[in-house]
């Protein structure tokens, strides 16, 4: 698995969202939350969503923006976000390219198949640096453990 250490400059980015195009440069002297998800409207990835929307607020008010990226289409983003009333961007990766640069497109294994897929994995990225990696997410208490790292970053 490669990809940015902690310490290292955030890879750069431009994913596409419902309210426009979303690059890493629209965060310069920011704080952002960049998580990576498998697939909208599954279980862990909605629960993880909901988690960080019920918390939108308090990254907010930490000066924290919070973004989370997949491979599904901003369409299929937009269905979600609607159905589920979720408060946090999406970004559209359809051809992989930032996963594969942040190292979270990984080689999984369900019932004794191996096959590609994005690795549950969150960046806290501040003046375009990366300060923290979660990797292989498990999704109870992860958004809060990130907000009480952006409050400590």
């Amino acid at each position: 698995m490669s990809g940015p250490a902690e310490g290292d400059k955030a890879p750069d980015f431009e994913l596409q969202a419902a309210g426009g195009p979303v690059k890493l440069a629209d965060y310069a002297g920011k704080t952002l939350v960049l998580y990576f998800y498998p697939k909208d409207d599954t279980t862990g990835c909605t629960r993880e969503a909901q988690d960080f929307t019920a918390l939108a607020a308090d990254f907010a008010r930490a000066g924290a923006a919070v973004v989370g990226v997949s491979k599904d289409t901003v369409a299929k983003h937009q269905k979600f976000t609607a159905k589920y009333d979720l408060g946090v961007v999406l970004g559209s990766d359809l051809e992989g390219a930032v996963v594969e640069r942040y190292g979270s497109w990984v080689e999984k294994t369900l019932y004794g198949r191996r096959y590609m897929g994005i690795d549950r994995s969150t960046f806290l990225i501040k003046d375009g640096v990366v300060r923290r990696i979660w990797r292989k997410v498990k999704v109870a208490g992860h958004a809060q453990q990130v907000l009480e790292a952006v409050r400590e970053a």
